[in-house]
């Protein structure tokens, strides 16, 4: 399926409407960001409610600088903010900030924090969580590239939709630094790319499976390869 910045095709994703007893069964919103990505998650965050019944991740591509965003984002959401510890349980309706120079994988219902796996050259780390929400995770998963350098979250974009995901990259021209979500555009496996705030519409209509979402973007209705 080609993306578009249309974003009122949504399908009714029947999972949202089963329950498990795994306690894996709500939505993982990653959002994969670093250059410019806090614009995006201010944007984002300021349009989603707090009780959609989502958990936010914000994997933030960090080379060595500690993380500040856990101080700064919850000025701008209702919703908890946390940095993420080893064995931290994931909850809905809370955004969870990856900590610098860790890999982030998902287990048994909670994070699971490793050394950095590529210490030299741009990290992978959205690449990782991504692909270990794909095998570790039951409920409906929406990965989500914003603003950044390099190309990280990419190559692990065809296993989220292979999985019965969905995958957003930001407008190129709402991007401070346009790399990360061209990178994801050019894998052929972006779904829909709206700008931060449509973005937050898409995810809430998915979340609560009503099967559509508006975009108020400019460019609505084209599509991309």
């Amino acid at each position: 399926m080609p993306a578009t910045t249309d974003a009122s095709t949504f399908p009714l994703d029947q999972t949202l409407l089963r329950k498990s007893s795994s306690g894996r069964d709500f939505p993982i919103v990653c959002v994969g960001g670093s250059a410019g990505g806090l614009d995006a998650y201010i944007r984002l965050l300021e349009n989603l409610p707090d009780d959609m019944g989502v958990a936010v991740v914000i994997v933030n591509h960090l080379r060595s600088v500690a993380t500040m965003l856990h101080e700064i984002l919850p000025r701008h959401t209702r919703m908890p903010v946390e940095l993420i510890t080893d064995s931290l349980r994931i909850v809905p309706n809370r955004v969870f900030i990856i900590p610098a120079q860790r890999d982030l994988h998902v287990l048994d219902g909670g994070f699971r924090l490793e050394p950095i796996s590529k210490p030299r050259g741009w990290p992978d780390v959205i690449t990782v969580f991504l692909k270990s929400l794909t095998e570790h995770w039951d409920g409906k998963l929406i990965a989500v590239i914003v603003s950044g350098y390099d190309g990280d979250g990419a190559e692990a974009l065809c296993g989220i939709r292979e999985v019965g995901g969905t995958t957003i990259a930001q407008t190129l021209d709402t991007a401070k630094q346009p790399d990360m979500p061209q990178s994801a555009i050019d894998s052929g496996c972006i779904d829909y790319i709206l700008s931060p705030e449509a973005i937050a519409d898409a995810i809430v209509r998915i979340a609560r499976g009503a099967g559509g979402a508006e975009s108020g973007d400019a460019g609505a209705g084209q599509n991309h390869a």
